[in-house]
């Protein structure tokens, strides 16, 4: 047992029961969080789901200047550029605040992006400060999860709605929007009373438990560093804060798309897109485990990318047979699915207090959301069914992926050796690599 671990063993208070207190916590901070980003992912892809479904003829979009693509990468505009402001806010207003959310179909997708950017890199700031380095990545998956319960459930949600074509005059993918936004309204007013604070905040923790969590968690909290430019320019200075953000950019891709292509009617095009995602769900909560027991992030993020590139080169070599390009589009998905939360996770919990968590996740996210815009035009009708340029330049991505996070180890462990030797300050918990 290391010093960090005994330390925190010496200070629990005898009235405290951790494990008691680590369930009341999990019940009441991942689940909101979840539901409310399940919601949330939907209303960003249902236009996936509803391209496939007639949107793009009967809003007669010009496939040859590529306007279904505009349509998709408006929305990642203000949701990568206010994704940092929003949560530097965040800290003023608190959380239960702060997470509040087509005219034409290019002005509601702007205002979705918009209304959206606190949500995905505001809850992994918030989580980030209820646990400890070496229990927290199953919590960020599950939390992450959200992602793939969403893709699925919006799959075969979408095969659902394709039946109701023509019910009261209107076309399925209209329903798709009005259904799933009537969910979203109803979810977005409960979140409001629910969603947790930070724990100085929490009055569902008695004082004394507040205490405790912040000392347990050594995520310094209290701490009253101002958030101002010179604050942001110092921490764009940390090459690792660079590297962080390429490491989670490493990866893109469109499912449905891809699946379309392969030649399958729309309902069965969204049912193709449930498996790959269900396998990467079941590899996602097994890793997040063994990386807590094993207090190791590197070899999972390295074995998550391996798949992918082998995904990759089986879709880049392979054409015109279904069961080989599938089980390459799996394991795409798993590789890319599972590292994901492991690369979030090990990065923010290896910054320390406010400042750095709200803006390290904030840029996080929204540098690696630029593969949103950079997916969009580079799986092109003109190039189906091969996808040659896409698969190339997102297995370019990746290899990028892999070359940072080595060395993003490296500069960690660096760090970590500094600071044992006594060069950085004593009494933070221990880095994981």
């Amino acid at each position: 047992m290391d010093e960090a671990v005994m330390e925190d063993v010496r200070q629990i208070p005898t009235n405290i029961n951790e494990k008691a207190l680590l369930r009341k916590i999990d019940f009441r901070v991942i689940p909101v969080l979840f539901v409310i980003y399940v919601a949330a992912f939907l209303d960003r892809v249902n236009i996936a789901n509803a391209l496939t479904l007639g949107l793009p003829a009967d809003l007669h979009l010009n496939a040859k200047t590529n306007q279904a693509n505009v349509a998709l990468t408006i929305f990642f505009v203000p949701y990568i550029l206010f994704e940092i402001p929003s949560n530097l806010l965040m800290r003023y207003f608190k959380p239960h605040v702060w997470f509040k959310n087509y005219s034409g179909l290019l002005a509601t997708r702007f205002f979705l992006g918009l209304a959206e950017a606190a949500v995905f890199p505001g809850s992994f700031y918030l989580i980030s400060f209820w646990y400890k380095r070496e229990e927290a990545q199953r919590r960020f998956t599950i939390y992450w999860c959200s992602v793939l319960v969403a893709s699925m459930f919006g799959g075969l949600l979408a095969s659902a709605i394709a039946n109701m074509d023509g019910v009261r005059g209107m076309r399925s993918w209209r329903w798709i929007f009005i259904l799933e936004g009537i969910a979203t309204i109803v979810i977005g007013f409960a979140a409001y009373f629910l969603i947790a604070d930070f724990p100085a905040d929490a009055k569902w923790l008695t004082e004394e438990e507040r205490e405790w969590v912040i000392m347990r968690t050594r995520s310094e909290e209290r701490s009253k560093q101002s958030i101002d430019s010179k604050a942001v320019l110092h921490f764009f200075s940390d090459i690792k804060n660079i590297l962080a953000g390429i490491m989670y950019f490493s990866f893109a891709y469109f499912a449905p798309t891809i699946v379309r292509t392969l030649g399958y009617s729309p309902v069965r095009t969204q049912l193709h897109t449930v498996p790959p995602t269900a396998a990467a769900l079941a590899l996602c909560l097994i890793m997040a485990y063994l990386s807590d027991r094993t207090r190791l992030r590197f070899p999972f993020v390295g074995f998550g990318l391996a798949l992918v590139i082998a995904g990759l080169a089986i879709l880049l070599r392979v054409h015109h047979f279904f069961p080989a390009q599938y089980a390459g589009l799996c394991l795409v998905a798993m590789g890319a699915f599972s590292a994901g939360p492991i690369i979030i996770c090990w990065y923010l919990m290896s910054l320390e207090g406010h400042v750095n968590r709200s803006i390290g996740s904030a840029w996080q996210i929204s540098f690696g959301n630029v593969g949103g815009i950079v997916a969009t035009f580079t799986f092109l009708a003109k190039d189906a069914p091969q996808y040659h340029s896409g698969y190339s330049i997102i297995m370019a991505f990746v290899c990028l992926g892999a070359l940072t996070t080595a060395i993003f180890t490296l500069l960690l462990w660096k760090d970590s050796r500094r600071r044992e030797t006594g060069d950085l300050m004593k009494g933070h918990p221990k880095q994981l690599l």
